[in-house]
């Protein structure tokens, strides 16, 4: 079974947080969440969040994936850590996937992996960062090698689902994605003519 681990600093965007482990969890992947210390995590809109552990406990073991939130200030916070940096990089080395949305970008930014790479952020972010070969996409969810990035708490729902996607394949993301009762792709593609048939009547 896939195991990922969310670090959640003080600050981080509690929206994007709780999608990503909401949805990873339904798909049954084991999701740890970390916290950067041993207190309750207050999130960016005053969310109290409990992580399972510690990110001192969590750092020592092998994860099929890490997750960044975003939300200021928790990816400036995520970004000073250097223990975040050396589990980041020790997933990324393993070839394995790393993944951040909306300012959590900016970490991997600052480690010089979105080199050459396609990317999305929240608009801004990543405009003064000077990465030689970045490429800032605008799209809601970016998928280039190892490095998914995503853009803020609108599209932390995509994100989850790609990050199954990825995990677990996507007829798992298929099944996630029914039970929320949301449109998926081919019924939102489906619709895109009609709705757009009506706005012309």
């Amino acid at each position: 079974m896939a195991t990922v681990l969310v670090p959640l600093a003080q600050g981080c965007e509690e929206l994007e947080a709780v999608t990503v482990i909401d949805l990873l969890r339904r798909a049954g992947i084991t999701v740890v969440t970390a916290g950067l210390d041993d207190k309750p995590v207050k999130a960016s809109r005053g969310v109290v969040l409990i992580p399972d552990t510690t990110l001192g406990a969590a750092i020592d073991h092998q994860y099929d994936m890490v997750v960044l939130p975003g939300g200021l200030p928790g990816a400036d916070h995520l970004n000073a850590d250097m223990r975040i940096r050396e589990i980041v990089k020790k997933t990324n080395d393993a070839r394995r996937p790393v993944a951040a949305i909306c300012a959590a970008p900016k970490v991997l930014a600052s480690m010089g992996m979105l080199i050459g790479r396609r990317v999305t952020a929240y608009p801004g972010v990543l405009d003064n960062m000077n990465v030689p070969g970045m490429r800032i996409t605008g799209e809601p969810v970016a998928v280039d090698g190892d490095i998914i990035t995503s853009r803020g708490p609108g599209t932390a729902m995509d994100f989850a689902l790609a990050l199954i996607e990825r995990l677990v394949g996507a007829e798992k993301r298929a099944e996630v994605e029914r039970g929320l009762v949301r449109p998926g792709r081919e019924e939102m593609q489906a619709a895109a003519p009609s709705a757009t048939a009506e706005v012309n009547r």
